[in-house]
């Protein structure tokens, strides 16, 4: 058996015992640590994490896994670091590209391009392509600086060397992404809830200009510039839904600053209903 690589594989889970087989399995033969930092999962996932030799360590549950990865990362020993999710693999000609840049040391940060699976099939357009969607996921635990900021978590320091890979036929992790549209809907009611949150905690105001600008931004972006009619009915409806996504963190947003959160109307609906109700009395 080859040594392993001196690199540790950084997991975030919570409630993963479906997807995470699959991405343990993929690391399992050449990375020399695992670690699977859990936010008390409910089902198989930790006694999963520990079957495949993994370290798990806990953070609390804090609705998505962007705050935990700092302290995820903390917990490895390596200082060369590989970042991925649950529902990602990496397939045998990656890992062997991975080594080879472990040990050529040529970078301190690389992105690596990612093949994203929606709705069923892989995607090579809609700004969701392997190389658009590049993920900075390899790196030296000194070159990075980690926020709690969704879908914008790892900052590179001044002064690290970086470099992004191009895609090749095996060589981009695997993502399998949303299911259908139901699950896709789903998450992006979440990730608008948070997104709004976080500009809110900002001091950032609602405007529906920026709504209506992000949205024919969207439209323009994956529809006509990365090639969404080449996806056929996915390009089209997955387009109207990352659309719909910048109105809904403006209009959470605009809920945020105006108090018209869920406690606060279901107590006005209780009381507009002992208004109706005392006609009885």
């Amino acid at each position: 058996m080859s040594p392993r690589l001196p690199v540790s594989v950084v997991i975030n889970t919570l409630n993963e015992e479906r997807n995470l087989p699959y991405a343990l399995r993929s690391v399992c033969e050449w990375a020399d640590e695992i670690v699977v930092c859990d936010m008390h999962s409910d089902d198989r996932t930790v006694e999963i994490a520990r079957s495949h030799g993994a370290t798990v360590c806990f953070h609390e549950r804090v609705g998505f896994a962007d705050p935990a990865r700092a302290f995820a990362i903390s917990q490895a020993r390596h200082d060369w670091i590989l970042v991925l999710d649950a529902d990602e693999l990496i397939p045998r000609r990656l890992s062997e590209v991975i080594a080879g840049l472990i040990r050529g040391d040529t970078a301190d940060v690389f992105r690596l391009p990612r093949l994203n699976y929606l709705l069923g099939a892989p995607l090579r357009h809609l700004g969701w392509g392997p190389d658009q969607d590049a993920q900075l996921r390899l790196f030296k635990k000194s070159a990075i600086n980690v926020t709690p900021d969704i879908h914008n978590f790892f900052h590179v320091r001044p002064g690290a060397r970086q470099v992004q890979l191009r895609y090749a036929e095996g060589e981009a992790i695997v993502h399998f992404n949303y299911i259908d549209l139901s699950h896709f809907i789903e998450k992006l009611n979440r990730y608008a809830s948070i997104e709004a949150k976080q500009a809110h905690g900002r001091g950032e105001k609602a405007s529906f200009g920026r709504a209506v600008w992000g949205s024919m931004r969207e439209w323009a972006s994956r529809y006509v510039r990365n090639g969404g009619p080449q996806e056929g009915w996915r390009g089209l409806y997955l387009t109207a839904m990352m659309s719909m996504y910048r109105f809904a963190i403006q209009g959470k947003l605009t809920e945020l600053e105006t108090g018209n959160d869920e406690v606060s109307v279901r107590r006005r609906y209780e009381a507009e209903a002992e208004k109706y109700l005392a006609e009885y009395r």
